[in-house]
């Protein structure tokens, strides 16, 4: 596929150690090992921590031609606590390079003649207005394409009515159960299985498939009418800090190579269960390695 990823890109920051990170970001680059043509938009700074970005996206095999440089504020960072479980607590400095991202004309001509088959996008990025309407501008540019939004809600980082209005332009979402708890406080729509909260999002908002994650326990899926529930791979957690990143796209492979739901879900828990099992949010790893767990 020719996937276009639209999103931040920073650093996260732990006690010993900073790795490269944003969801966007580690979206687009567990696509590229998965074989998909990537297209990132996002914005750096001009520092130090920038010129990392744009080192180690080169590194990863990604294009840096999107990555907007900008003068008066710096990259993106958030600082990440991890508790006895691995699990991430993040606090996110705003504003941030990433919150002013420009696309030139060309470049969006440019991917306009790729015809991209998916554009992802998420919420934290909307809340710049600057971010939000160059989103909007892709999500109208590239309407033929299916498009793929993953929640991912950062407390102090999201609206209902953004929520909404980004799932009513969604063809795909994908969320986890905690995140599936709040769109329902938010939309006042309680349910009480994981099916009948797939099949009352996807009605709503004419959805062609949704995803819940669920940690450990694997994930449940609604693609069309189908709909399954996969078990989780249990692995030594290092922290959980992109694994729902790269379950994100390998969701999206799966429904790119029109698998089976059940095929589906069970390859991208494994790959988000690998990613959990070692540091950061992009470390490397195979398809050899995924498919070896048990």
């Amino acid at each position: 596929m020719n996937i276009v990823c639209i999103g931040e890109v920073l650093w996260d920051v732990f006690d010993q150690a900073e790795h490269l990170g944003g969801a966007a970001l580690n979206f687009a680059a567990h696509a590229h090992v998965l074989g998909h043509n990537v297209s990132f938009i996002s914005a750096i700074g001009e520092d130090k921590r920038g010129e990392r970005v744009l080192t180690r996206m080169k590194e990863m095999g990604l294009s840096t031609r999107y990555i907007h440089k900008v003068k008066d504020y710096e990259t993106g960072i958030v600082t990440v606590n991890l508790d006895s479980q691995g699990q991430p607590h993040f606090v996110l400095h705003r504003p941030a390079a990433y919150d002013f991202p420009e696309l030139p004309s060309a470049d969006l001509d440019d991917l306009k003649s790729q015809k991209p088959d998916c554009l992802y996008y998420g919420t934290l990025f909307q809340m710049s207005e600057q971010a939000k309407a160059l989103t909007l501008k892709l999500l109208e540019s590239f309407s033929g394409a299916r498009r793929f939004y993953d929640v991912n809600l950062r407390v102090g980082n999201y609206t209902p009515s953004l929520v909404r209005e980004l799932m009513e332009r969604a063809t795909v979402v994908k969320l986890n159960d905690q995140e599936a708890s709040a769109v329902e406080q938010m939309f006042g729509q309680p349910h009480h299985s994981l099916e009948k909260f797939c099949r009352r999002v996807a009605a709503d908002f004419g959805l062609e498939a949704v995803c819940v994650t669920r940690g450990a326990e694997g994930c449940a899926l609604l693609s069309g009418n189908d709909y399954v529930e996969a078990p989780g791979y249990r692995v030594e957690v290092a922290d959980t800090v992109g694994a729902g990143d790269a379950f994100a796209a390998a969701f999206v492979h799966g429904l790119s190579c029109r698998w089976s739901p059940a095929q589906t879900a069970d390859f991208a828990n494994r790959v988000g269960a690998l990613v959990a099992s070692r540091n950061g949010g992009t470390p490397p790893w195979s398809l050899d390695e995924a498919m070896a767990l048990s």
